[in-house]
């Protein structure tokens, strides 16, 4: 076996509050100068990660892939693509990270594959093949037409004619990713192999893409119309519709239970990406009973929703509905990601880039869960705005200019202001896979490190100081009546700890407020580490005077 699969894992439920690193592979560092990131360039970029205070990585997929979406349409589930490296990069790259005390976590795509996998390619040879059933096919209706009415996350019909078979199989998401049928046994044998190669290897957890979509309503019935859809041509016609039957099936958490039986035996966190507009029940369902997921995260903070109740109003439905449920699920949190506008242009624009940062990073890390961070949102990235010639993404290029696609959050990470391609490149000229704006070059880690006002320093500080508090990292989390601008809660230590409760109080609007908050426990004014003086909330009895994006945070008695 090998050595890194040897040694064991993580402390027991490491993934409790942990701060998750989520690397874009094709856009964070490129080692041999080929214009796009690789497995090397990550392994030499670790310090930089280790040295922000988080404590683990997820990489976004580096399998095997002919990339029509770029990494989530897997070729081969055992394979590295030559793309990225070799299989003995990635093994240097978790034993590098190991050595820096990160954990690894890496997507694993399991409701499709690519057409190219062999697996498809014997499917569809014909009906008898051993792998005859391990894809979704149907016969065409009377007329010719699709069996359903199903629609592709892409745009269109979710339903491919094959002329070889003479019959239609199911995708999702692009017609050159074909549905796995996990109602069939082997396919899901097989899966839980492939993760289990992994394990071996010493990977540390798994983000599962497209996690309540890998079952299908085996009787195909037609989906009914949205309830909240409004007449006239939608952007997307998927959005017409309630997924009752194509995606969020009962059966999904009971193949997570078989997935949560192997990784428990190596130590290893799970955390699923629940994409839907009502995630919050999901949510809890595929994490209940601490024997399905051990977190998962929806859209509901990667939307253009920024309000202070807003983001009461989910974290809080979560805590009550977990509770009523007694499953003491767990969430994870994220306000970016690589399928998401960057949350400086989703939520805010160009209004004071370093203390939007600060605000939002406290803010996550101190909500009761774990927490994604998205490659360079802690420079103050904007969403690039990439030219219709140069796009990459098929659904920007399906749906544009209305939805202009995904290229604007993968532009490549900048390194260093003074080198050619912003030090994305080890090639000297060579052109980047997507194009590097401007004003991300003027927020290179060069510059943003050289600027001791940058919030760069303060995630640095603040991550740190936070491993030290449990109560933030695992504790319990009681919200106070805010308003729309204003977030405050109380986290508490578990029964048991030892440790200081806080009280926690986020402006985040534009301009300076006063708020009174009646059912705000006493509490002694604490200044975070790197908190400039003119973000920092102030307390008169009852009422907090909060500048603009100010932040209030006090020790509290219990």
């Amino acid at each position: 076996m090998n050595s890194i699969a040897s040694k064991p894992h993580a402390t027991p439920e490491w993934w409790r509050g942990a701060v998750i690193y989520q690397i874009y592979p094709r856009s964070f560092s490129d080692a041999n100068g080929d214009g796009v990131g690789d497995i090397r360039g990550i392994t030499e970029r670790l310090p930089y990660i280790a040295n922000l205070g988080v404590d683990a990585i997820w990489i976004s997929p580096i399998f095997k892939s002919p990339m029509k979406d770029f990494g989530y349409d897997v070729e081969d589930y055992r394979e590295i693509d030559p793309l990225f490296g070799t299989l003995a990069d990635f093994e240097q790259c978790i034993a590098s990270a190991h050595a820096l005390g990160l954990k690894v976590m890496i997507d694993q795509v399991l409701s499709h594959t690519s057409d190219q996998h062999h697996w498809f390619k014997e499917s569809r040879s014909g009906r008898s093949n051993a792998k005859a059933d391990w894809y979704v096919w149907a016969d065409a209706s009377p007329d010719g037409t699709p069996p359903n009415n199903w629609q592709s996350v892409f745009g269109g019909s979710a339903w491919m004619w094959d002329a070889r078979r003479r019959q239609y199989y199911l995708h999702n998401f692009l017609a050159a990713q074909p549905d796995l049928n996990f109602h069939c046994p082997g396919v899901q044998a097989q899966l839980l192999s492939d993760v289990e190669f992994w394990l071996q290897r010493g990977v540390d957890g798994f983000r599962f893409d497209t996690a309540n979509y890998l079952h299908h309503d085996p009787l195909l019935r037609n989906n009914p119309s949205h309830h909240a859809a409004e007449p006239g041509l939608q952007g997307n016609p998927y959005d017409m519709q309630d997924h009752l039957y194509d995606k969020n099936r009962p059966e999904n958490v009971r193949f997570f239970e078989k997935v949560r039986l192997l990784m428990d035996r190596y130590g290893a966190a799970s955390v699923g990406e629940v994409g839907d507009t009502e995630a919050l029940p999901l949510m809890i369902e595929y994490t209940a009973g601490n024997k399905r997921l051990n977190m998962t995260y929806s859209f509901a903070f990667l939307n253009e929703q920024k309000s202070a109740s807003y983001i009461k109003r989910h974290a809080s439905e979560f805590e009550a509905a977990s509770a009523q449920a007694g499953s003491d699920s767990w969430p994870c949190w994220t306000i970016g990601n690589h399928d998401a506008q960057r949350v400086l242009t989703r939520w805010e624009g160009q209004h004071a880039p370093d203390d939007f940062v600060r605000l939002h990073l406290a803010l996550l890390c101190s909500l009761r869960g774990s927490v994604c961070w998205y490659q360079g949102d802690e420079l103050g990235l904007q969403d690039a705005d990439i030219p219709f010639e140069h796009l990459q993404d098929p659904r920007g290029i399906a749906f544009w200019p209305e939805d202009k696609g995904r290229d604007g959050c993968r532009t490549p990470m900048p390194w260093d202001y003074d080198e050619a391609a912003a030090g994305f490149s080890g090639g000297k000229h060579v052109t980047p896979w997507l194009p590097i704006p401007a004003q991300h070059v003027r927020h290179a880690v060069s510059n943003v490190q050289s600027n001791p006002q940058a919030a760069l320093h303060f995630m640095r500080a603040f991550l740190q100081w936070r491993k030290k508090e449990p109560s933030l990292v695992c504790g319990d989390i009681r919200f106070l009546e805010g308003n729309a601008d204003v977030l405050a809660f109380v986290r508490s230590p578990r029964a048991g700890d030892k440790a200081a409760a806080w009280l926690c109080v986020f402006n985040l609007a534009r301009r300076e407020l006063r708020v009174n908050l009646d059912d705000a426990p006493a509490s002694c004014v604490h200044a975070l580490p790197q908190l400039p003086a003119q973000q920092m909330g102030a307390r008169l009895k009852n009422t907090f005077v909060l500048p603009a994006y100010g932040i209030y945070w006090g020790t509290v008695s219990v």
